[in-house]
């Protein structure tokens, strides 16, 4: 059995615990093509992998303003 895009880029972000900005950039998609695969198809896919994905995607999401405060910090120290 083949296996969908959806579930290609879900078991990328499990593996690596990476953000979907990271996954769109390695399989060279969109953000938005790979945050409706992993947040719509994939439900309708495969609800166990689905499940995992959301947990990270979810402590991606808490932790998105301590990113962006690192990075405007990087941008000012150069």
């Amino acid at each position: 059995m083949q296996r969908s895009r959806a579930e290609d880029f879900a078991e990328y972000i499990v593996l690596n615990k990476c953000t979907i900005r990271e996954t769109a950039r390695h399989f060279a998609y969109s953000k938005s093509t790979v945050h409706n695969d992993v947040s719509n198809k994939l439900k309708k896919q495969n609800y166990s992998l689905y499940c995992k994905v959301q947990k990270i995607l979810i402590k991606n999401f808490s932790e998105k303003h301590i990113r962006g405060g690192l990075a405007t910090k990087r941008r000012y120290v150069k």
